[in-house]
């Protein structure tokens, strides 16, 4: 059932959010995953350089926690995208986020050449640990494993 919206110029995008609501739960859980597959492909294809630049952050012992964070970012996005454990998955997504922005992406102790970019990463990441939150509270949606798996 549809909620009554808050103001009826907005009545069309409630409507629309109302009938897509399933689609767009699957869109936004690709979207959500997509970087973590991306970007845990992208460690593991070059576990040198990752292993170096966790070297570079401090991180102990860089070859291993390099490893582990492109499987654990594979794993983060295949489950976000296919829908499965996916509040579990949202939850771990927003602690490893916050591990990954406190480690990294401290912009203020960058050299100023590299505050901007280190900012919009910061930034980046505000907006997936806050995505993450709204996976945690609405779930995966009807097209997920998760609501195959609750059929049965």
């Amino acid at each position: 059932m549809a909620q009554r919206s808050s103001h009826a110029a907005l009545s069309c995008a409630d409507s629309y959010a109302a009938t897509y609501s399933d689609f767009l739960m699957l869109a936004g859980r690709i979207l959500l995953g997509w970087i973590f597959l991306a970007s845990g492909w992208a460690k593991l294809g070059n576990i040198a350089g990752t292993t170096a630049y966790f070297a570079n952050l401090g991180m102990s012992p860089p070859g291993l926690m390099a490893w582990f964070a492109g499987g654990f970012e594979l794993v983060l996005g295949v489950a976000l995208i296919l829908g499965l454990a996916t509040r579990y998955a949202a939850i771990a997504t927003f602690i490893w986020v916050l591990v990954a922005t406190v480690i990294a992406h401290r912009y203020w102790t960058y050299p100023a050449a590299q505050q901007g970019a280190q900012y919009n990463n910061f930034l980046k990441n505000l907006s997936i640990m806050g995505g993450a939150l709204y996976v945690v509270v609405s779930g995966a949606g009807r097209y997920s494993v998760d609501a195959i798996l609750t059929k049965r």
